[in-house]
């Protein structure tokens, strides 16, 4: 394995030694670079001032995407583009298009924020160019101004929409791709560092054999939660794995049972996907963090660091999705469900690793939703999020699986509410029955995200919810947004 960092910025291959891998990119840009132009606002990847964008090779073109500079490492740039809002310019120094339409349409106050919204706006340009108010927002919804100018930002982001612009990347676009071509070609990635090593394999095989020799070793994926490790923690990470350059965990495959994903698959890249299985899969994504986080996050890093407020695993398991884990020894497979033991406690054994999800196909007779209740309703973590998938014979309820995050250490089924439904009419009063055994199955906590009795109260109402929309086709239970677009 190599033992440099290899990227492309402003055209050319740029290779580091010697360096800590987990520096943050914000900090290498700001401190090393004295490219200041991207800013720190919260180091958590929540306000979107860092915001840069990598590019990479996709089906022969160059794919731009906005990320978090702040909770991104510096080892997680090998093999990409890299590209700051200094480098937007023109070589005569002239504007970038979106910086010019962020001028005219005054989109900016006291500036701080600005950079980040003009990186996102510039992968969006480079990417859909979509007029649609609600995609401009879900674009923006990662960048945070708190001058509250966000009416003319829209305004630049609609006027981009409207032009046909080509820039400088686009001209250069056929070099960028050879240049990361050759990158792709090189061997995996090894970095020592004072008493710390960091590894990027690039094969599933060479990861087994990385594992059984460093078990206890940090596996990073999207780096949104292991980079608030280093951030906000400040904790040193003796041993990292990276997934990220393992082509064979970033996979996504229609099969006839269901949708196979790899554990590497981003969020960005399952949307759609998901979406296809059920419309209330891709609006859960859509309220997962922002464009930034889906960008890094994956679904396979979700469920790994068994968080009880994942949004993701209640979805998953109301549908029986299963888990593949691999290690040297092979592969096991479980239902998800089982995977999560206790809080911070998951069936993972030393050497193993999450390789991917199965997702069984939802079927037409079944009836599914999933609910997430937030403080904010874009870009904020679940204070209780539910999921159901109900299947009925005639009226009365052949099966029903109830999961919710939020409700206890890890994601739980409602098991004591389902065999209260099971077998009996599906009607107001057995669900008014069910929604007080709840409090058999969960004794929520109290935190800074909601109260116990709050917790308790959403989740009975929930499963209410669902029974309303599952019988009373009329009945309004959902924000309608603009364009008559039901929000769940």
């Amino acid at each position: 394995m190599r033992q440099k960092i290899k990227y492309v910025h402003r055209g050319e291959i740029v290779e580091l030694e010697n360096i800590d891998p987990t520096m943050t990119v914000l900090n290498f840009l700001r401190y090393e670079q004295a490219l200041t132009g991207s800013k720190e606002g919260c180091a958590e990847g929540d306000c979107g001032a860092c915001t840069v964008v990598l590019g990479e090779v996709q089906d022969g073109k160059m794919r731009y995407q906005a990320v978090n500079a702040c909770i991104q490492f510096m080892s997680t740039l090998d093999g990409r583009e890299l590209i700051t809002v200094e480098d937007l310019k023109s070589a005569n120094g002239d504007l970038h298009p979106v910086q010019k339409a962020m001028v005219d349409a005054n989109g900016t106050q006291c500036g701080f924020c600005t950079p980040g919204f003009v990186m996102s706006l510039f992968a969006e340009m480079h990417t859909s160019r979509n007029p649609d108010r609600r995609h401009i927002d879900n674009i923006l919804a990662g960048n945070l101004c708190r001058c509250t100018g966000y009416g003319t930002i829209v305004d630049a982001a609609v006027a981009i929409t409207k032009t046909d612009i080509i820039d400088h990347f686009h001209a250069r676009e056929k070099a960028t791709i050879g240049k990361l071509d050759t990158l792709k070609g090189e061997p995996g990635l090894k970095l020592d560092w004072q008493d710390r090593a960091y590894f990027a394999p690039k094969k599933t095989e060479e990861l087994t054999e990385l594992l059984a020799a460093y078990p206890d070793a940090i596996l990073l994926a999207g780096a949104t939660d292991v980079g608030l490790w280093v951030t906000k923690q400040h904790r040193t990470l003796p041993t990292v794995i990276y997934l990220g350059q393992i082509d064979s965990l970033k996979s996504i495959t229609e099969k006839e049972g269901g949708l196979h994903i790899g554990a590497g698959v981003t969020y960005s890249d399952a949307w759609r996907s998901l979406e296809k299985l059920h419309p209330d899969l891709g609006e859960l994504v859509r309220r997962i963090a922002s464009t930034q986080i889906r960008n890094c996050g994956t679904i396979g890093g979700n469920i790994a660091n068994g968080s009880p407020i994942g949004d993701m695993p209640p979805a998953l398991t109301a549908l029986g999705a299963q888990l593949h884990l691999r290690s040297k020894e092979g592969l096991r497979e479980i239902l998800l469900e089982d995977f999560f033991i206790e809080y911070g406690q998951q069936d993972l054994k030393p050497g193993e690793f999450v390789e991917a999800v199965f997702l069984p196909r939802h079927k037409p007779e079944g009836h599914f939703a999933t609910y997430k209740i937030s403080k904010r309703f874009d870009q904020d973590i679940s204070a209780v999020c539910g999921a159901f998938h109900l299947t009925l014979d005639g009226n009365t309820v052949k099966d029903i699986r109830i999961c919710y995050g939020g409700m206890a250490g890890t994601p739980r089924r409602a098991y004591k509410a389902e065999q209260q439904l099971i077998g009996a009419e599906w009607t107001e009063a057995t669900v008014a029955a069910a929604m007080l055994k709840m409090s058999e199955d969960y004794q929520p906590l109290s935190d800074m995200r909601a109260s116990s009795r709050y917790r308790m109260l959403a989740a009975q109402n929930l499963l209410r919810k669902f029974h309303i929309e599952t019988t009373t086709a009329d009945r309004a239970t959902r924000i309608v947004g603009e364009g008559g677009l039901a929000y769940a």
